[in-house]
């Protein structure tokens, strides 16, 4: 049986002071239970914070992105090694901020994939489509060519210890959200589109959804059977209401 994840990501927000105090609220309301997983991401300068508050405790830490090499001339870049000595246990790629801010193609998300799977961290690939994509009926191919530059790459087994976010770009940070329906039917493509090429693991790998889950849908969008969590953008920045999204779960 698939866990479920809620993981936070918290974007260029927060200080020393307010994460605290976040992490403080939601250490103290987090619901008691084997079946759920808790993630935050917080901006890369706060990590070795973060992970400090939270050694003793069941959330674990993501980063928001990686650097495709290991070391190097790169200003400015975050190794994964790095994000792996300081506690990361999650590292997103793929975000769509990442893809349509700083240009990042499906090949180059691919290549982050695997630089965060060979450092032990489990890659959380974003995928999703654009407004006018939707409005095209391309959704399931533009999310099938973002998985397949994966598998293209890595191969199949590369999702055996790995997520994918489902995140509609047209609902992300605008109050809109995919219809639980919707959402189902873009993550159960997902889910057929891997077990072409291996059952076992379509059937264990945590699809979650990225567009604009808050406390008001998330139990509607996480009854849904290809649900498996949620990639949480700005509810993630109130305790209370990151801890009813958990509670949902």
């Amino acid at each position: 049986m698939r866990k479920t994840l809620i993981a936070g990501n918290w974007k260029l927000n927060g200080s020393g002071e307010s994460i605290t105090e976040l992490l403080k609220g939601i250490v103290a309301g987090l619901p008691e239970t084997e079946s759920l997983s808790v993630a935050v991401c917080p901006p890369y300068i706060y990590i070795p914070m973060v992970a400090d508050i939270l050694s003793d405790q069941r959330v674990m830490v993501g980063s928001q992105n990686v650097a495709a090499h290991a070391k190097g001339a790169y200003t400015g870049e975050i190794s994964a090694s790095m994000l792996s000595e300081f506690g990361c246990q999650y590292g997103l790629v793929g975000h769509s901020e990442r893809r349509s801010l700083y240009n990042e193609a499906d090949a180059d998300v691919a290549v982050k994939f695997k630089v965060l799977s060979d450092s032990g961290i489990i890659p959380v690939l974003c995928v999703g489509e654009t407004l006018e994509e939707r409005d095209q009926g391309v959704t399931e191919s533009v999310v099938s060519r973002q998985i397949q530059a994966v598998i293209d790459q890595h191969g199949i087994a590369a999702f055996a210890a790995a997520v994918i976010a489902y995140e509609p770009v047209w609902a992300i940070g605008t109050g809109r959200t995919a219809t639980p329906e919707q959402a189902q039917d873009v993550h159960a493509a997902i889910r057929a589109l891997l077990a072409t090429y291996d059952k076992a693991i379509a059937d264990t790998v945590q699809i979650v959804y990225g567009g604009s889950m808050n406390p008001g849908n998330a139990a509607e969008l996480l009854a849904m059977s290809d649900i498996d969590g949620g990639l949480i953008g700005g509810a993630s920045l109130n305790a209370d209401d990151f801890l009813a999204i958990c509670r949902a779960a």
